[in-house]
């Protein structure tokens, strides 16, 4: 039986500029950073695409031992967030490569513009998962969203999960060598669903 991926489009939510402040690792806002924290939400608009694939699979946990479907890693993290579960969703999130240019664009003639406008792309990021993942959790139980790296979940399951999704035909992302998406506001992870 083929395993069904799924793949949805959102529109962009509007952008929290507390969180951009956070992610820029600004700890009190002058007028000026204001006005540019302004001007780089204005450039990244209409510039993103909310997209995400994703896929419904049974969770076995055996001690360390992970098992979704054809991904199975050692994990004691994942394990922990997933003991409990039946299921899982698996799933990849990008919001574009329309700010990774915008970032390139301006990471030489101003870097302050750039931080903010990668400080932008991760707010959109995660409120694209968040958003995803709340739609999950209206109708389950669900478990914080765990994505390779986090703890000890390895980063080279990534493979499986690009694998798994056909995230490059599905949603444009791809996964280099070195493990490192593109575009690079995008994340991938799994979401517990509870059995109970």
């Amino acid at each position: 039986m083929e395993l069904a991926v799924f793949t949805k489009f959102y529109d962009s939510p509007p952008v929290c500029r507390e969180e951009v402040l956070r992610y820029a690792g600004v700890r009190e806002c002058t007028s000026e950073l204001d006005g540019l924290v302004d001007e780089c939400i204005l450039l990244a608009s209409g510039r993103t695409a909310f997209k995400v694939c994703y896929c419904e699979l049974l969770v076995s946990v055996c001690g360390d031992e992970v098992a979704m479907g054809c991904i199975k890693v050692t994990s004691k993290s994942l394990a922990k967030n997933l003991v409990g579960c039946d299921r899982a969703v698996i799933f990849a999130a990008t919001v574009g490569i329309e700010l990774d240019r915008l970032v390139a664009r301006y990471s030489s003639v101003s870097p302050a513009k750039a931080l903010i406008l990668q400080a932008v792309g991760a707010e959109r990021i995660e409120c694209l998962c968040d958003t995803f993942n709340a739609e999950i959790a209206k109708e389950r139980k669900t478990r914080p969203r765990f994505s390779p790296g986090y703890g000890d979940f390895p980063l080279e399951a990534q493979r499986e999960i690009f694998a798994l999704l056909d995230c490059p035909r599905r949603i444009g992302l791809t996964l280099n060598d070195s493990l490192l998406m593109s575009p690079t506001k995008s994340v991938t992870a799994v979401i517990g669903i509870s059995a109970k």
